[in-house]
């Protein structure tokens, strides 16, 4: 990171400790919730919905530098003209089979120094990401649980990037986590996660099922980068905390209603997407 940035950072590092350091980004109100995906099917109305933070110049023909032309971004750190997006959640209505979006709090994310080249780790110290890299996270096709083999390969670990935790401490519950949707009311939020892939193959900025060219650590939240992918890069986390129980009147003894915009109802095609657009003397 370079010094130049480092007091608009300050604000946001909020751990810094023997093993690791990190900074936290909210990203309040979306820039856009609509059809659009540059990674995926840049240039044409994309298939489903997609609640987008970060730079204002989004759209459907982004490029780095549409991005760094942004005037301003929904994000907290003015020199981060990156773009972020997730599936848009819904609630069906029982009652009428009606669509409303659920209210969330925005997306945060989460800047961590991860892995064995990270510095704090003893290693030669993590990359920038490159200009332009793009990344994508889940698989908005999945509708049932995945699992691969061997375990800590990089299709099993994508199975584990995406899960969520239902926050019920208000109500006096515990919280539990999994994956899929959870079947309770989450008093708290649906709190949805996602981890990012944090190595990168030193080549390409984007691949044609938009995952090759990137891979994630070995234990997911850290780790080492595979021989094929030897760049290793900050790891980015993201949480959606969706407010399922506004509607709770409506739907509490019945079967869960909520559905990702990817028209998913089972909570599996859960995915989000990284366009890098931070300026290369910041980050």
């Amino acid at each position: 990171m370079h010094l130049s940035a480092l007091s608009t950072l300050v604000p946001f590092i909020v751990a810094i400790g023997s093993a690791n350091a990190w900074f936290r980004l909210p990203c309040t109100d979306p820039v856009v919730q609509e059809r659009i995906d540059p990674i995926v099917q840049p240039g044409v109305i994309s298939q489903h919905v997609h609640t987008v933070h970060g730079a204002k110049n989004f759209g459907r023909s982004a490029t780095y530098d549409t991005l760094r032309a942004s005037s301003c971004t929904s994000c907290l750190v003015k020199e981060d003209l990156s773009a972020y997006w997730t599936p848009t959640l819904y609630f069906k209505d029982p009652n009428n089979g009606q669509f409303e979006k659920v209210p969330n709090g925005g997306l945060l994310i989460y800047y961590q120094n991860r892995g064995t080249q990270d510095r704090m780790n003893g290693g030669p110290g993590l990359k920038a990401f490159p200009p332009g890299l793009k990344m994508v996270t889940g698989n908005p096709a999945w509708r049932s649980k995945k699992t691969a083999t061997p375990v800590g390969s990089q299709a099993e670990l994508q199975t584990r990037a995406g899960f969520w935790v239902c926050l019920r401490y208000n109500v006096g519950q515990p919280d539990y986590e999994g994956t899929g949707f959870p079947t309770t009311d989450c008093e708290a939020g649906l709190n949805a996660r996602l981890h990012m892939p944090a190595c990168w193959d030193g080549k390409n900025l984007d691949s044609p099922n938009h995952h090759d060219h990137v891979a994630y650590l070995s234990g997911m939240d850290n780790g080492s980068c595979p021989p094929t992918h030897p760049i290793g890069m900050m790891k980015l986390f993201y949480e959606v905390t969706w407010d399922v129980t506004y509607f709770k009147s409506r739907w509490v003894g019945k079967p869960w209603p909520f559905v990702y915009s990817n028209s998913d109802p089972t909570g599996y095609g859960w995915h989000g997407d990284f366009f890098n657009g931070w300026a290369t003397d910041v980050l």
